[in-house]
């Protein structure tokens, strides 16, 4: 059976960082993790990708740790068919998680992505 993947937006170099902790925390659970940071190029040890649109494999979540204004850019791209399911935290508002709601389609697990279900 293979791992479960996740890509981590806005993973840092920092371990203070949430985008860091999520990195951590996913190895450790023992996901097949996909950093995503425009400007650095290794996390953790891991190839750093500049976009989700630039990971070679299909991902079973996505953690967003941006703030809300980039995270809703990425939403719409998510919704118009660019990931397929996901988390939403690290930077949830109330824009965010109505618009999120609002764009939500069901994942193959059969639950809305994203929405009010990851909290």
């Amino acid at each position: 059976m293979s791992k479960p993947t996740v890509a981590v937006v806005g993973a840092s170099k920092d371990p203070a960082k949430y985008g860091n902790k999520s990195v951590r925390a996913h190895l450790a659970q023992g996901w097949d993790v996909y950093p995503v940071h425009p400007r650095e190029t290794e996390v953790e040890g891991l190839k750093v990708y500049k976009s989700v649109k630039d990971i070679p494999v299909a991902l079973d979540r996505i953690t967003i740790y941006l703030p809300p204004a980039a995270a809703l850019a990425l939403v719409e791209d998510f919704a118009a068919g660019r990931g397929s399911g996901g988390v939403l935290r690290g930077s949830r508002t109330a824009c965010l998680t109505a618009r999120s709601c609002a764009l939500a389609a069901p994942t193959s697990a059969g639950r809305p992505w994203p929405g009010p279900w990851q909290r």
